[in-house]
C-alpha cells in the first residue's frame, strides 16, 4: 500500500484511483498518509448542492473548464445516491463532464464518482477523507457535487469549507431548498438556466427573502449550458467568503456527522441492523450498545 501511495503522490492516476477505492472501503486511514490541510481564510473543499434537475453537473463542468483553462487543478467527487435496498448506484455524473475529455485540459481535472452506500446523509463522511487525500496529493481544490435529495443535503456541511446552492427557474426549487434548510447553509446561491423563463424572477425572490439578513449570501444568475455568467461565477468562487449565518449550522451538521461515523464504522453495525430487523433489539438498546462500545474502544 505504501508503494501505491507514493505512486499516487507522484501523479499516477491509476494508483490514485486505487488509493481512493481503499479509502472508500475503509482499508486505510487517511490520517496515516497525509496531513489534513491547515485552517485558512480561503477554502479547499467546496460543496455544490441543490434540487435535482437544476443543472448542477453541467454548471460544475463549466466552472472546472474555466479554472483548468487558467491553469488551476481541481478534483471533483460526484456523489450518487445508493439504493436503500440493494446498495447499488448509477454513478452517471461522468456522462455530463466534458472537460475531462479535452486533451489540453484533462491533466488539470479529476472526476471520481462516489456512492452513498450506508451513509445516513447524502454525502458519506468518507468523502471528507477522500477530499483530504486528494489535497495531500497536490490537487489545489476539491469540489463535491451532492445528490440533490432534499433534507439529507445538509450533510454536505460536514465535509465542505464552503457551500454553494444551485437553484433553477421558479418551479418550486426555492421552496424545497427552504424546507430542506439548504439556504441556511449557503455561502453563495447560483440560479442556473438563466436563459429560461422565470430564472430572473426567481433570483429576485431569493434576494428579497434574504433582504432582512445582513449576512445573506449573494445570488447570481448563470447558465452552465450557454456559458452566461460562468466566468464571473468561477472567479467569485475562488475567493468566496463564508456566510457568517451558516457557521453554527455547519458546526451542527459536523457534530451530527461525527456521531454518524461512530455508528456506521462500528464493527457491530450490520449485526445490530440484523437484530433490529428480527425484533430482538429495539432502537434505544441498539444505540446505547453501539455508542457505549465505541466509547470503550476509543478510551
Amino acid at each position: 500500500m505504501e508503494a501505491l501511495h507514493q505512486q499516487a503522490m507522484n501523479g499516477d492516476r491509476r494508483a490514485l484511483a486505487r488509493m481512493l477505492t481503499a479509502i472508500e472501503a475503509g482499508k486505510v486511514d487517511v490520517a496515516d498518509l497525509v496531513e489534513s490541510p491547515l485552517p485558512e481564510s480561503g477554502w479547499k473543499v467546496l460543496a455544490i448542492t441543490g434540487a435535482p434537475g437544476v443543472g448542477k453537473s453541467v454548471l460544475v463542468d463549466a466552472i472546472m473548464h474555466r479554472w483548468a483553462t487558467e491553469g488551476r487543478t481541481t478534483a471533483l467527487l460526484a456523489v450518487d445516491p445508493s439504493s436503500p435496498r440493494t446498495g447499488g448506484a448509477l454513478l452517471g455524473d461522468r456522462v455530463r463532464m466534458t472537460t475531462v475529455d479535452d486533451p489540453s485540459l484533462s491533466n488539470r481535472v479529476y472526476v471520481r464518482s462516489v456512492a452513498t452506500r450506508k451513509a445516513i446523509g447524502s454525502v458519506p463522511l468518507v468523502v471528507g477523507d477522500m477530499a483530504t487525500y486528494l489535497l495531500g496529493c497536490g490537487w489545489e481544490r476539491v469540489m463535491i457535487e451532492t445528490v440533490g435529495a432534499g433534507q439529507s443535503e445538509l450533510r454536505c456541511a460536514a465535509v465542505a469549507d464552503r457551500i454553494v446552492v444551485v437553484e433553477g427557474p421558479a418551479r418550486g426549487d426555492g421552496i424545497q431548498a427552504e424546507k430542506a434548510g439548504l439556504l441556511e447553509l449557503a455561502d453563495l446561491v447560483l440560479v442556473n438556466k438563466s436563459d429560461l423563463e422565470g430564472a430572473t424572477r426567481h433570483a429576485s425572490e431569493l434576494e428579497e427573502s434574504f433582504a432582512l439578513n445582513n449576512e445573506a449570501p449573494e445570488v447570481r444568475l448563470v447558465s452552465g449550458l450557454r456559458g452566461t455568467g460562468v466566468d464571473e461565477a468561477a472567479h467569485a468562487l475562488l475567493n468566496l467568503s463564508s456566510s457568517g449565518r451558516s457557521v453554527r449550522a455547519k458546526m451542527r451538521e459536523r457534530l451530527h456527522a461525527s456521531l454518524e461515523r461512530r455508528l456506521t464504522s462500528h464493527p457491530a453495525y450490520n449485526p445490530t441492523l440484523d437484530a433490529l430487523t428480527l425484533g430482538t433489539l429495539d432502537i434505544e438498546e441498539a444505540l446505547m450498545a453501539l455508542l457505549r462500545e465505541s466509547h470503550e474502544r476509543s478510551s
